[in-house]
């Protein structure tokens, strides 16, 4: 090669895991900054842009970063001084690392939203010599404003690059057979482990608008899918779909999670479960959301017993289903 020509890396392949994000910190600015970025994303809010930035900025990042600070504190991890969202998606990585990873495929991770950034971890990618990048979204649901969001984003990025790298995208896994596997092993294990038998177990999703689902958006039905096949396998416990943390006025997908919770004691059941399918990893939406504020509200209503069964995280049922959904592109 000519001594002048610029050391070239070539010949790997990069897979890329992508979540939702999470802020730096619980400060006020951090949380502001990541809502902000977040609430930007024009597949996340279909209104007008010119009245929603006036909206978002005078009024929403004004008063929301505060109240969401709070619920990121309860939920902090201590002892890495990171979100759980953040600490999960990292050991997702490393996990996948020991069982994909080797001098030919580099596996990383990213956020849609806050850091690390997708376009920082793309180029990163590019310049250790991957040729090829393989992105899988962490959403088992497909849905425009996650899903789509993230392939936005990625799109943006190589369309900065000089020298672009071959990209697949691995599809929405919501009836993969180790995934419904793996939710119900969850089930089963967090039943054995607690001393009170469910009169219902709550499959909580992330709500969309609802006007975003009479637009076209397939979400509702990969949920009530994965939902579906879970009860197929599963029937020792009743278990119905729900959705939660709705934001804003308009209409969302129903039924709502907090307003199911605050019902169910008077119709007689006192002793609940709650998964969270939607959710790769475990986060300020079911950690606070649901395991706090949803606890808080079902016991008051006359509810007796309450447990969330965590997420699937970094469990080996999960880094074998990554594993699984990755290797079919490599």
């Amino acid at each position: 090669m000519n001594k002048d020509h610029p050391e070239v890396k070539f010949g790997k392949t990069g897979v890329l895991i992508i979540n939702l994000g999470t802020p730096d910190s619980t400060s006020w600015w951090d949380i502001r900054k990541y809502l902000k970025e977040f609430l930007s994303d024009r597949r996340v809010i279909e209104v007008n842009p010119i009245i929603w930035q006036i909206i978002l900025n005078l009024f929403i990042l004004t008063f929301r970063p505060s109240k969401t600070a709070h619920a990121y504190k309860k939920i902090w991890r201590k002892d890495t001084n990171e979100s759980p969202l953040l600490y999960f998606t990292k050991k997702q990585a490393i996990h996948l690392n020991k069982k994909v990873g080797n001098e030919k495929v580099i596996i990383d991770f990213a956020m849609r939203y806050g850091n690390p950034s997708i376009n920082s971890r793309l180029a990163q990618l590019k310049d250790q010599g991957c040729e090829n990048i393989i992105i899988l979204p962490l959403y088992p649901q497909y849905a425009a404003a996650t899903t789509a969001t993230v392939c936005d984003e990625v799109y943006r990025s190589l369309m900065k690059m000089r020298w672009q790298p071959s990209l697949q995208i691995i599809p929405h896994y919501e009836s993969d057979p180790d995934y419904i596997d793996a939710l119900i092993n969850s089930i089963e294990k967090k039943i054995e482990q607690i001393s009170w038998k469910p009169d219902l177990i709550i499959a909580s999703y992330h709500g969309i608008p609802k006007s975003y689902f009479d637009k076209g958006d397939p979400y509702h039905c990969y949920c009530q899918k994965t939902t579906r096949l879970i009860k197929e396998k599963f029937n020792k416990v009743e278990i119905q779909t729900t959705f939660q943390s709705r934001f804003g006025p308009q209409e969302w997908l129903t039924p709502y999670t907090d307003k199911t919770l605050e019902s169910l004691p008077g119709k007689g059941i006192k002793n609940l479960l709650v998964i969270c399918p939607g959710f790769s990893s475990d986060c300020v939406e079911t950690l606070e959301e649901i395991n706090i504020q949803g606890r808080d509200s079902f016991i008051e209503k006359g509810g007796k017993n309450f447990d969330l069964i965590p997420c699937l995280n970094d469990s080996p049922e999960h880094i074998k289903l990554f594993e699984k959904l990755i290797s079919k592109f490599l």
